[in-house]
Parts: C-alpha cells; sequence; structure tokens
C-alpha cells in the first residue's frame, strides 16, 4: 500500500513538474516575476513559502508566527506516528485545500486552495497558454503532500 502511494505520488509530481516546466518556458509579462521551477524539490519549495511561516522550516510547529496564532501548529513530522504508521493523504489533502471543511469556525490555517487559484490566476492573466487552475491546486498541493511524506520520522 505504501509503495502505491509513493508511485502515485511520485508519478503525479512528475506531472506537475512537466506541466511547471512547459509553462516555465514561456515569457511571462514584464510586470510579473518569473516562478522559479529549476529546483526540482517543488514540494519542499511550496513548504517553505506557504507553510513554514506557521509550522517552521523544520515541519515541527515552531515557525516564527506561532505566539500569534490561538492553536499551536502541529509537528507535521509525526503525521506518521500519530496515525498508527499510516500517512493520512486524503484528510491533508482535504485540510490543505479547504473544501471539505465547514462553512462557519474557526481557522488559523489559510485555505490554501483558494490562495493558489488566485495565485495561479493572477499569473495567467496575461498568458496566451490554457490552463486548468484545478489542476494547478491539485499539483501543488500533491507536491506538498508528497514533501510532508518524505520528512516523516521512521
Amino acid at each position: 500500500m505504501r509503495t502505491c502511494i509513493h508511485r502515485t505520488l511520485g508519478l503525479l509530481a512528475s506531472l506537475w513538474l512537466a506541466a511547471a516546466t512547459a509553462t516555465a518556458q514561456t515569457s511571462p509579462p514584464a510586470s510579473k516575476a518569473p516562478r522559479d521551477f529549476s529546483s526540482p524539490d517543488f514540494g519542499q519549495r511550496e513548504f517553505q513559502r506557504s507553510c513554514a511561516s506557521c509550522h517552521g522550516t523544520s515541519a515541527k510547529g515552531d515557525g516564527p508566527l506561532v505566539p500569534y496564532l490561538r492553536q499551536s501548529p502541529p509537528d507535521l513530522t509525526r503525521l506518521l506516528r500519530n496515525n498508527q504508521g499510516v500517512f493520512p493523504f486524503q484528510r491533508l489533502y482535504d485540510v490543505i485545500e479547504g473544501g471539505a471543511l465547514p462553512a462557519h469556525g474557526s481557522r488559523d490555517m489559510p485555505v490554501w486552495g483558494t490562495q493558489y487559484r488566485v495565485e495561479d490566476a493572477e499569473y495567467h492573466t496575461d498568458s496566451t497558454l490554457p490552463y486548468d487552475p484545478e489542476a494547478l491546486v491539485r499539483s501543488r498541493i500533491l507536491g506538498l503532500l508528497e514533501y510532508l511524506n518524505r520528512i516523516q520520522l521512521r
């Protein structure tokens, strides 16, 4: 089962990298900063960019914004240990994407699915290339999940 998940995450990450490389080869408008697709570890880069401010660069829940949060973020290196050795892929995907959450209630963590859609739309506004916003959101979240799976304490 674990091998199947690793292969699936690896395949999805490869597909995202191929799409990202194709997008990166086009010239962005001069007013927009070019995206860096040169790093093969886009999951780690996405984590550092989107998650490290709360979860910390080591993903142990010790980011610089912790004193300002109502609840401390979890140690993301212990997901396997806290879930009987099973990586909680679907639950994490739903929390990050945010679409499956109840409409009411407080939440310190941003709804990254919405944020990614906005960022990708802003980036592709002037582009003549077609893009699939849902596929881009999925690929960013899957890259992030693949990275989280790799940093688990075994």
